[in-house]
């Protein structure tokens, strides 16, 4: 099997779908929802941009260096967002978990919860990596908390280590889960889902 090769993960309240061209009208209404392409700390494409942002991670995964997702609630059947796995290193088990978002209505709900659960077992379990990484934005204070209540750590900061579609320079916060606190992370997580039930309401 390829690392990384295009996969469908299923769980409770989510499916994860590898990314296709034909998700770009889904994805429209999706980022409707709370405006996202409006937050100045990070790059959510606009309706208008969906199109090019959809071909750049399609180009990325023929490439091997990113295996896309869109995010599908199954409550709704709705499209919620889009993620990945980036940074792909074969050669040393690693992955990032980074190009994400989720639309408003989904957000610090257990739908955000079981897709990572979804991504993080998958690349602990098949996969096999040894780490998994988070980096966002120091100013994302809403991502950082969510990456932290995950249970991962903070690596450190990189100061300057890229710029915002607004021309301000960017920190980025690194944060891990390395494969021998995979165990516990796995045991918080389903902790939090079996919390609630057959519901997608408010996971915090």
């Amino acid at each position: 099997m390829t690392f990384c090769a295009p996969v469908t993960l299923e769980g409770q309240h989510v499916r994860l779908e590898p990314l296709a061209a034909e998700h770009h009208d889904e994805l429209v209404d999706a980022v409707k929802d709370g405006e996202l392409w409006q937050l100045w700390y990070t790059t959510i494409p606009s309706p208008e941009q969906m199109r090019a942002e959809i071909a750049r991670r399609l180009d990325l995964r023929a490439r091997g260096s990113m295996l896309p997702f869109v995010i599908r609630r199954l409550d709704t059947g709705a499209l919620c967002g889009m993620t990945t796995y980036m940074n792909v290193e074969e050669k040393y088990r690693r992955v990032e978990i980074g190009s994400t978002w989720m639309a408003a209505s989904a957000q610090r709900t257990a739908i955000n919860s079981e897709a990572k659960l979804l991504l993080l077992s998958y690349a602990f379990e098949a996969l096999r990596c040894i780490v998994v990484e988070f980096h966002t934005n120091f100013m994302n204070m809403q991502s950082r908390a969510a990456i932290a209540r995950l249970g991962a750590k903070q690596d450190g900061i990189l100061r300057n280590n890229g710029i915002t579609p607004g021309g301000q320079y960017r920190d980025t916060v690194v944060f891990s889960i390395i494969e021998s606190e995979w165990a516990t992370v796995k045991q918080h997580l389903q902790y939090k889902l079996a919390r609630h039930g057959n519901s997608p309401a408010n996971a915090t």
